[in-house]
C-alpha cells in the first residue's frame, strides 16, 4: 500500500511538472500595449470558405457586420477591388463612422480592368465625404501584370473623372525605380512588409521606417502614405522572419506607437485573416488579420499576449492523458523500482506532450479537407512513433532498475540419482563446408551425456564431394550419429528436421537442435536438461554465441549486435515466461513438439514459429544466458543483411498468422506479458519500417518544397519525434543498456550501433516485404563465403546509396537557398541529416566489411583453420 502510494504520488508531480512546463512555455508576454485607435486597416469581406475563384461572395449584410466590428477601433478601411459588391463598402462605412480609401484591382485581365475602373469614377462620384483616396492597382508593377505606361493611362483617366486625390499602391522598392510613375500620382501609397524580405522580428519596426524614410527622402515633395504594413501570426518561416502570435503582436504594437508619435498615416494589412491568400501567398499569407477569419480578435492590444490561447485545454488533455498512460504500464510492472517509475513517466509525459503540441498547431491553422487528412497522417504517425519511444522507455526502465525475479535461471548440476531422458539432436545441414561440419561433429562426440542420439540432416545439397565426407564422418564417429542425405526434399530447414523426429528414437524425450558450425559445449545437455523436470516446461533455450569476432573488424561490430539481443532483450523477455525461440542451442521437449504439430515449413522462421505455439498451447520457457556453443557470424555485408532480412520477413509472416492471439480479448491462449513482449520485440522493426517511410516523405516534401519554396511549408515540428526523437532515443538506449547488461567496451558498444543502423533500410524492406508477400523462400546464411570487390558490395547496399544520395541532394539544395536560412530551415536540414545516418552506417559497415580482405584471395576458411579456439569452446 505504501509503494502504490508513493507511486502515485510519484507520478502525479511528473503530471504537475509537465503542466508547469506548458505555462513556462506559453508564459503571457508583456509587450509595450496599444491604447489608442488604429489609424486604418486593409479591409477584405471574404469569409473563411470563399475563395478568389469561386462564385460566393460575401453579401452585404456580412460586409456590414465587419465595419460594425471595425467601428471605434479604427478610423478608415482601405478596399481592393469594387466588383463583386464591394463597391457597397464605402457607403456602409460610412454609416459607422469609418473613412475609405477605395480601391480597383488591375491585373492582366484588360476586360476586368474596364469594370473596375469605370466602377471606381462611379464610387468616386459619389456624395460620400468618407471617401478619402483613390487607388488604382495594388502591386500590379511588381507582379508584372501590366506596363508602367498602361497604369499611368488609367490613373489618369480615373484622375480626369474625380476630384479626390488619386494613387496606386507599389512597394518601397518598386516606388524608387519608377519616378515617372511618382509624378503622375497625388500622394505615394507605399508597402512596407519586412517580412516578406526575410528581415527578423526584432528589427522589423527599424525597417520599416528606415524604408519609409528612404522614399520621403527620394521624393520630399509628394505626401507618402503606408498603404500595407504588417506581420502574419502563422505560417511558414521566410528566411529570418518569423511568424507567430507573439511576433506578430509585437510589430504591430511597436509599430502603432511609433508612428502615433512620427504622424505617418498609415493601413494595418489587414483586418481579418484571410485563408484563400494560402494559394498565392503560401501559407502565411492566411494569418495577417489582427482578427481571426471567425471575426475574433487573436489577443487584446493593451493586455499580455499569450503565444497560444486556450494552451491550458491541451496541457490538461497532454496531463490527463499521461497520468493514464503511466498508470496502465507502471502497475502492471510490480517489479520495477521507483528511478524506473520515474523514468518511464518522464518519457511518457514528454512523448504525449509533443503529440498533443502537434496537434495544437495544426488545430489553430485553417485546414481543408486535404490538409486535415495530411495533419491526421502525420499525428497518426507520431503516435505510432510514442509508441516505440515509450514501449523502449520501458525497457530501459526494467533493464535498470528491476528486481530479479524467480525467473532468473542459472545452469544446473545434476543430482546424482537423476535420470537422464535421452535426447535426439538434429543437425541440419545444407550445402556447408565439409572441414566446417567435422569440427562441429567432433565437438558433439565430446558431448558428456550418456543417454544422445545425433541425427545429420542433409537437405538437397548437390554436389557429393560436399555431402559424402559429412556422412563419412558420422560414419567414423560411432552409431551415435546417423546421417541422412535429402534430396529434392520439400519445406526447407524446416521440412529437413521434420523428417529427423519421424527418424528419432522412440524413447528419446528431448529434441534438440544446433545449427551446422556451431561447436558445443560438452557440458550443455547436463547443464540444461535437468529443467524439463518441470513437465510445464516446453523448451529450453541458451544463447547464439560466435567464436570468429577476433577475425575482422567488421565481425567484432556484428558480434556485440548479437550480443545486446541475448544479454538484454531474451534476459528481459525471460522474466515474463516470453523468449524467442531460436534454431540453434534449443531443446524441446518431443511430446510438446508432436502436440503443437511439428515445425511449421511455411515460416521461413519455424523456430520461433514454434515457440510461440507452445506458449500458446500453455508451455513454459527457460533461458539461461551462459554459452555453451559458439558459431560462424556472416562473412560479408550481403550475408550479414540476408540473415537479418530472414528474421524480420518471417517474424511477419508469424504476426499474420498469429495475430488473433495477441488480441486483447480472453480467449487469447496467451498471457498479457507475452503479449507486450512479443508485440514489443517486433515494434522495433515496425519503427525502422516507419523511419523509411518518413524519409521517403520528407524526399518528397522536399521535392515540392524545393520547385515551390513560397506555397509550401516545413512541417519540421511533427517530424521531431518520429525523426530525430526516435533515432536519439535509439542511440541512447542502446549505448545505455549496453554498458549495463553487455560486457563489451564503449567502442565494441559504439561499433554493435553502426552495424545495427546498418541494417535499418534491410529491416524495413522485410517488414514491408513480410506483411505485404508470401511465400519467400528460406535463405541460408552462407559460411565461409569469400568476400566480394568493392563494386560488388556496393550493390548489395545499392538502394541504401540511393537514398544516401538523395537525402545528400535534399540537403545540398535545402542549404543553397536564402529563403530557408531561417530555425525552420535549419531543423528541416537536421531531420534530413539524422535520415541519412542509416544509409551512412550502410556504407561504413560495408567499407569495414570490405576492407581487412581487401585486394587479398585470404579466404574465411584459410582464417578459420587459425582459430585455436575451436579447440576450447
Amino acid at each position: 500500500m505504501k509503494k502504490t502510494l508513493v507511486t502515485l504520488i510519484a507520478l502525479a508531480s511528473l503530471v504537475i511538472i509537465n503542466f508547469s512546463i506548458w505555462s513556462y512555455v506559453n508564459n503571457p508576454l508583456q509587450i509595450q500595449p496599444w491604447t489608442k485607435t488604429t489609424m486604418g486597416v486593409t479591409f477584405d469581406p471574404m469569409r473563411k470558405q470563399d475563395t478568389q475563384t469561386s462564385n460566393t461572395f460575401p453579401s452585404e449584410a456580412d460586409i456590414d457586420s465587419d465595419l460594425a466590428l471595425l467601428a471605434n477601433k479604427v478610423h478608415a478601411v482601405r478596399t481592393y477591388s469594387v466588383l463583386k459588391g464591394l463597391d457597397k463598402i464605402p457607403e456602409l462605412a460610412a454609416k459607422h463612422n469609418l473613412n475609405t480609401t477605395v480601391g480597383a484591382w488591375i491585373d492582366g485581365n484588360l476586360e476586368k480592368n474596364r469594370q473596375e475602373i469605370e466602377t471606381l469614377i462611379n464610387v468616386s462620384r459619389q456624395n460620400n465625404p468618407k471617401i478619402v483616396r483613390v487607388m488604382v492597382g495594388n502591386e500590379v508593377l511588381l507582379r508584372a501584370d501590366i506596363t508602367a505606361e498602361q497604369l499611368i493611362e488609367y490613373i489618369r483617366e480615373v484622375k480626369r473623372n474625380t476630384w479626390r486625390p488619386v494613387s496606386t499602391s507599389e512597394t518601397w522598392d518598386v516606388w524608387l525605380k519608377h519616378p515617372e510613375l511618382v509624378a503622375e500620382v497625388d500622394f505615394i501609397a507605399v508597402h512596407i512588409l519586412p517580412y516578406w524580405e526575410g528581415i527578423a522580428a526584432e528589427d522589423a519596426v527599424d525597417y520599416v521606417f528606415d524604408r519609409f524614410h528612404d522614399v520621403q527622402k527620394a521624393y520630399p515633395n509628394k505626401p507618402v502614405i503606408i498603404t500595407e504594413v504588417g506581420w502574419p501570426s502563422d505560417g511558414q518561416p521566410f528566411k529570418h522572419a518569423t511568424a507567430s502570435r507573439p511576433n506578430q503582436a509585437k510589430f504591430l504594437r511597436e509599430f502603432l506607437n511609433r508612428a502615433d508619435k512620427e504622424g505617418i498615416t498609415y493601413y494595418i494589412v489587414e483586418a481579418f485573416d484571410q485563408p484563400w491568400k494560402k494559394s498565392i501567398e503560401g501559407s502565411a499569407g492566411a494569418y495577417w488579420g489582427i482578427f481571426d477569419a471567425d471575426r475574433q480578435p487573436k489577443y487584446p492590444m493593451d493586455e499580455a499576449v499569450l503565444a497560444m490561447p486556450g494552451w491550458e485545454h491541451w496541457a490538461a488533455g497532454a496531463a490527463v492523458f499521461s497520468f493514464v498512460l503511466m498508470t496502465l504500464f507502471l502497475f502492471t510492472r510490480r517489479s520495477l523500482k521507483l528511478p524506473g517509475l520515474l523514468f518511464f513517466g518522464l518519457i511518457a509525459n514528454l512523448a504525449v506532450s509533443v503529440i498533443f503540441w502537434s496537434a495544437s498547431i495544426g488545430a489553430q491553422q485553417y485546414q481543408t479537407n486535404l490538409t486535415i487528412v495530411f495533419w491526421g497522417i502525420l499525428i497518426l504517425m507520431q503516435v505510432m512513433a510514442a509508441t516505440i519511444l515509450l514501449i523502449e522507455s520501458l525497457e530501459i526502465a526494467e533493464v535498470i532498475w528491476h528486481r530479479n525475479t524467480a525467473r532468473t535461471f542459472k545452469p544446473l548440476t545434476p543430482t546424482a540419482d537423476f535420470k537422464y531422458p535421452k535426447v535426439s539432436l538434429h543437425l541440419p545441414i545444407h550445402n556447408e563446408p565439409p572441414a566446417m561440419v567435422r569440427k562441429t561433429l567432433e565437438a558433439l562426440a565430446k558431448v558428456d551425456y550418456p543417454n544422445l542420439e545425433v541425427l545429420v540432416m542433409d537437405n538437397n545439397t548437390k554436389d557429393p564431394a560436399v555431402w559424402e565426407p559429412v556422412r563419412d564422418d558420422c560414419e567414423r564417429l560411432g552409431p551415435m550419429f546417423r546421417f541422412f542425405h535429402l534430396e529434392n526434399w520439400p519445406g526447407f530447414k524446416a521440412g529437413a528436421i521434420n523428417h529427423a523426429l519421424e527418424q528419432t528414437a522412440p524413447d528419446a524425450e528431448i529434441i534438440a537442435v544446433i545449427d551446422s558450425d556451431y561447436i558445443l559445449s560438452p557440458d550443455w545437455l547436463k547443464s540444461m536438461v535437468p529443467y524439463f523436470d518441470n513437465e510445464n516446461v516446453g523448451f529450453v533455450q541458451s544463447p547464439q554465441d560466435y567464436r570468429d569476432r577476433h577475425l575482422s573488424t567488421f565481425k567484432s561490430f556484428c558480434y556485440w549486435e548479437y550480443a545486446g539481443f541475448f544479454n538484454i532483450g531474451m534476459v528481459q523477455r525471460n522474466e515474463y515466461n516470453a523468449i524467442i525461440q531460436h534454431g540453434t542451442m534449443t531443446m524441446i521437449r518431443k511430446s510438446a513438439l508432436l502436440e503443437v504439430g511439428k515445425w511449421a515449413e511455411w515460416c521461413i522462421c519455424e523456430d520461433s514459429e514454434l515457440g510461440l505455439r507452445l506458449y500458446e498451447a500453455g508451455y513454459d520457457s527457460v533461458y539461461v544466458k551462459d554459452s555453451f556453443g559458439r558459431g560462424l557470424m556472416p562473412d560479408t555485408m550481403s550475408g550479414y543483411m540476408t540473415q537479418r532480412f530472414r528474421w524480420v520477413y518471417g517474424a511477419m509472416q508469424i504476426i499474420k498468422a498469429h495475430w488473433r492471439s495477441f488480441l486483447p480479448t480472453k480467449k487469447s491462449p496467451l498471457t498479457p506479458a507475452q503479449k507486450y513482449y512479443f508485440i514489443a520485440g517486433w515494434l522495433p522493426w515496425f519503427s525502422d519500417a516507419l523511419a523509411l517511410l518518413f524519409t521517403t516523405t520528407s524526399l518528397l516534401l522536399t521535392a515540392v518544397i524545393l520547385y515551390d519554396p513560397i506555397h509550401s511549408e516545413l512541417p519540421s515540428n511533427v517530424f521531431l519525434l518520429p525523426t530525430v526523437g526516435l533515432f536519439s532515443f535509439k542511440i541512447l538506449r542502446g549505448l545505455w543498456l549496453y554498458q549495463a547488461r553487455v560486457p563489451c567496451s564503449i567502442w565494441q558498444s559504439l561499433g554493435a550501433a553502426l552495424s545495427g543502423l546498418a541494417l535499418t533500410h534491410t529491416v524495413a524492406k522485410g517488414t514491408v516485404q513480410g506483411l505485404f508477400t508470401s511465400g519467400k523462400p528460406f535463405m541460408r546464411t552462407p559460411k565461409y563465403e569469400k568476400q566480394g570487390p568493392l563494386f560488388t558490395g556496393l550493390m548489395t547496399i545499392r538502394q541504401e546509396l540511393l537514398l544516401l544520395i538523395l537525402l545528400g541532394t535534399a540537403i545540398g539544395s535545402m542549404a543553397s537557398i536564402e529563403h530557408f536560412d531561417n530555425f525552420s530551415g535549419r531543423l528541416w536540414i537536421a531531420i534530413l541529416s539524422v535520415q541519412a545516418v542509416p544509409y551512412v552506417a550502410a556504407l561504413l559497415t560495408l567499407l569495414i566489411s570490405i576492407a581487412p580482405n581487401y585486394g587479398s584471395n585470404k579466404s574465411a576458411l584459410a582464417a578459420e583453420e587459425l582459430d585455436n579456439e575451436d579447440k576450447n569452446p
